[in-house]
């Protein structure tokens, strides 16, 4: 039986709490996670020991002993991406496919190197927010869009990145500025595409639901609200890419996703202004 093996910040989080489960249902119980790693435990949540026991998953003391144990790894800490790079350098030295948990980096920079580690030791590796794969965006034509609005919950420093990655899947990556026009309380960011094309992301608290409008150049439009199962097709995808090696999202869409967060944020000290993107 294959086994995956977690690397985290902290184990007490929904991501490792929930991926055991819907692995297991969605392989039949032909894939476990067998393994975890925490770097630290945090106050208000249960220790790394008192939830490896209460999963009924190994903890292990080191990155190393995982790395070496699992056929598969996953490296979580969803919301604490300026750990990636640190929790994942081993596993992307491994050559075993290895998924790395949204948001992917922290910065543009972050994210090369950790490609370019992967691409060196030949390791099978991909990111994603799991609303790149929700049934209502699989059946959108792409050809044609010119333009898109895009609202959900959250805060952009962890959030962001579940509205920049449909758009990015849908529109392309030849994305060339970003100006924020948000305030403190509702972050929004424009999204400027070479040929004169743009995407608006807009975050209004946890109460607004992800729902997308897009205009198409024929002068078609389209809205939805996002109500599929996401997370089970994220998990679907996961459990292919563990079994084939071949990564569903290019790395090219990745790096665009991580430079339009990492401006994005810098655009947000400098209020309707376009930045270039690096």
């Amino acid at each position: 039986m294959p086994k995956i093996g977690f690397i985290d910040y902290f184990l007490d989080e929904w991501h490792a709490e929930k991926y055991p489960g819907w692995i297991d249902k969605a392989t039949d119980g032909r894939m476990q996670v067998a393994y975890a790693y925490g770097k630290t435990n945090i106050e208000g949540k249960l220790s790394n020991d008192a939830w490896s026991e209460k999963k009924g998953i190994q903890l292990l003391k080191t990155i190393e002993e995982v790395v070496e144990k699992s056929d598969y790894l996953v490296v979580l800490s969803p919301d604490h991406p300026e750990y990636h790079e640190e929790l994942s350098r081993l596993a992307l030295q491994s050559g075993k496919p290895t998924y790395i948990d949204k948001t992917f980096a922290p910065d543009r920079a972050a994210a090369l190197r950790m490609f370019e580690l992967a691409e060196q030791y030949k390791t099978p590796m991909f990111s994603t927010s799991a609303l790149r794969f929700a049934a209502e965006y699989a059946g959108i034509d792409n050809a044609g869009i010119e333009s898109i609005n895009s609202l959900g919950p959250g805060k952009f420093d962890n959030y962001a990145i579940h509205q920049v990655e449909p758009i990015v899947s849908l529109m392309g990556t030849d994305v060339r500025r970003v100006m924020w026009t948000g305030t403190d309380k509702t972050p929004s960011l424009l999204i400027g595409y070479a040929d004169g094309r743009q995407a608006t992301i807009n975050l209004y608290g946890w109460e607004c639901p992800f729902n997308m409008a897009l205009s198409y150049e024929a002068g078609m439009s389209k809205f939805m609200t996002i109500e599929s199962d996401f997370f089970g097709a994220f998990i679907t995808k996961l459990v292919g890419f563990f079994e084939s090696g071949n990564p569903p999202v290019s790395s090219e869409e990745t790096i665009t996703i991580a430079t339009i967060l990492d401006v994005g944020m810098q655009a947000a000290k400098t209020p309707h202004q376009w930045l270039t993107l690096k």
